[in-house]
């Protein structure tokens, strides 16, 4: 998780990727940001939007990393060579490797940006985001009359495109965001080049992702399972998570799985799952208590009926019963001491 209230943004540039006449507009200056106001704002829309972004990436080659075009581009700026001429020449690396017909033009925003924390560290960083779409605003003036003017420009809507680069040890870790669809995730896979970052980080986050496949797709076609025992199990395992501080993956399966036909079947699509996503999980890690805090929001414990009940489970599941009476019916049967 990265921190921005002591993020200093020391230089800025805008330039153009005009996909509809395969033009770039470059500029050759940066633009002031030292007015206390104005640092508020470009971070409020640039930097705000990575603050519950757990995801961590890294660059890749897959030869050699020295030819990963952005990784060299960012080194350049943690060089502190030319800002302006690398800012350049990532738009057109950008232009370059816009290939998908479906791309959109955009302004391309490249920001040096100081003292962003990182797990408990102030690093330099460099963000570059494109903005595609535009948010129409009204400006009021104050004359002979007063007017009022429509105008299009960059507020708090989710950003399309960004990418920020913090300059821990090569090769970097790298936050990403790509809200935009049908241009083949060229930002992530063309234009950055990143994979997941060996960390404790996407280790839970993917573990995490790992068991809420597990638990809604397979163990419901392995074995004769309710809807209440799938989110019972999802409850046992983000509890694991969340009562420990290091993984263990025996200690996980004996704990929250419990029987050997249930750990087999995990193993098993433990190892599907790792050639489906070309990731391989370790079984032993420090536990990132962000990355559970938001991954737990995908495990749905609401167990609905029809379109009468919601049942939120929380606990133990010995005390939920389910039967059919003797018109057919489904129920379910709750015991509880106390109602509140």
């Amino acid at each position: 998780m990265i921190f921005i209230e002591e993020a200093i943004i020391s230089n800025a540039i805008l330039h153009r990727v005009d996909m509809e006449n395969d033009k770039l507009h470059l500029s050759n200056s940066t633009f002031e940001c030292n007015d206390a106001e104005q640092q508020a704002t470009l971070k409020k829309i640039f930097l705000k939007p990575f603050i519950n972004n757990t995801v961590t990436l890294e660059f890749k080659h897959e030869v050699n990393l020295k030819l990963n075009v952005l990784f060299n581009l960012a080194k350049a700026v943690y060089a502190e060579q030319d800002f302006v001429a690398a800012s350049q020449d990532m738009c057109r690396h950008l232009q370059a490797v816009s290939k998908h017909p479906n791309i959109k033009s955009g302004d391309v925003f490249i920001l040096n940006i100081e003292d962003v924390r990182f797990n408990k560290f102030h690093c330099q960083a460099l963000g570059i985001f494109k903005v595609e779409s535009k948010e129409t605003f009204l400006e009021t003036e104050a004359k002979k009359e007063m007017q009022l003017n429509y105008k299009q420009g960059i507020g708090n809507k989710r950003l399309d495109k960004a990418c920020l680069i913090l300059f821990t040890e090569e090769p970097y870790t790298v936050f990403l965001i790509d809200n935009s669809s049908g241009d083949a995730d060229y930002w992530k896979n063309e234009f950055a080049k990143l994979e997941f970052k060996k960390d404790d980080i996407n280790n839970t986050h993917q573990f995490l992702n790992l068991t809420k496949d597990f638990v809604t797709q397979q163990y419901p076609a392995d074995f004769e399972v309710t809807k209440a025992d799938q989110i019972d199990l999802l409850n046992r395992s983000v509890e694991y998570f969340k009562t420990h501080e290091t993984f263990d993956k025996k200690e996980f399966e004996q704990d929250v799985l419990h029987h050997k036909t249930l750990i087999d079947s995990f193993q098993n699509f433990n190892k599907s799952y790792e050639q489906e996503y070309n990731v391989t999980l370790e079984n032993e890690f420090e536990i990132a208590a962000q990355a559970v805090k938001k991954q737990q929001r995908i495990f749905k414990s609401v167990l609905k009926l029809d379109k009468n009940f919601h049942v939120y489970i929380h606990g133990n599941r010995e005390l939920i019963e389910q039967g059919i009476d003797a018109d057919g019916r489904k129920y379910y049967k709750l015991y509880f001491e106390k109602e509140s």
